[in-house]
């Protein structure tokens, strides 16, 4: 079906760059929460898949890859802003520069894990939606939602750990954040299921949308609209 409205699509775009922005700032927080080791962005950072998911299955894998790429330049200035304001000389009296510093000037290696992190994981998991929506005809939508958070989730927190922390934490560490952020988000994503379907259902139903990525190019870099 030829996409003939999008009322939510923007609303939808907005939640998701926000939630992207938003969860690159608590990440610089460790949590603790009791067996898991994660850092405070993965409480909300899930999400992202979610809005990918519903993306991909309503308005197909060309608006998803337009919204990431809108997620992933948002993130990039937000760092780059972040960083020249901390080089910027503090005002007289204003004691939070170091606070500043450790907080928000996120190092040149954590920033390039999360970027490159995010856009692989995205793209991985709006691929695996869109091809597995293809080969079950529509149906069955929770072993999409499911199936591609598996292999977006996997692909970004393998990459995200390893690129940013590899040789800074111990390998048994290393291991144990990874496997907790893993379980953490893939086990929000299933906990969602049920209004992931609602949300889809109604979007489906409002935009009188149900696009399928049949000749759809895959390339990521494509700009094709």
């Amino acid at each position: 079906m030829q996409r003939q409205s999008t009322r939510y699509l923007e609303i939808i775009t907005g939640l998701f760059v926000a939630v992207v922005v938003i969860s690159n700032v608590a990440s610089t927080k460790i949590l603790s929460l009791g067996p898991f080791t994660f850092d405070g962005g993965t409480l909300l950072f899930p999400f992202s898949y979610i809005f990918g998911d519903i993306l991909t299955e309503v308005y197909g894998y060309r608006a998803s890859r337009r919204v990431i790429w809108t997620g992933f330049l948002s993130c990039l200035v937000m760092s780059a802003v972040l960083w020249i304001v901390g080089k910027l000389p503090a005002a007289p009296g204003w004691e939070l520069q170091d606070a500043y510093k450790n907080l928000l000037m996120t190092t040149p290696r954590i920033a390039l894990a999360s970027l490159i992190a995010f856009s692989a994981g995205e793209f991985s998991n709006s691929f695996v939606l869109a091809k597995m929506k293809i080969w079950t005809n529509g149906r069955f939508l929770w072993t999409r939602t499911i199936g591609s958070t598996i292999a977006g989730e996997g692909v970004d927190t393998a990459l995200f750990c390893v690129i940013a922390f590899a040789g800074i934490l111990p390998a048994g560490l290393l291991g144990s954040v990874i496997l907790s952020n893993y379980i953490f988000k893939v086990g929000i994503e299933v906990l969602a299921t049920p209004a992931t379907y609602r949300v889809i259902k109604f979007l489906k139903r409002s935009e009188n949308l149900d696009v399928y990525d049949a000749e759809t190019d895959f390339n990521p870099f494509s700009l094709k609209a």
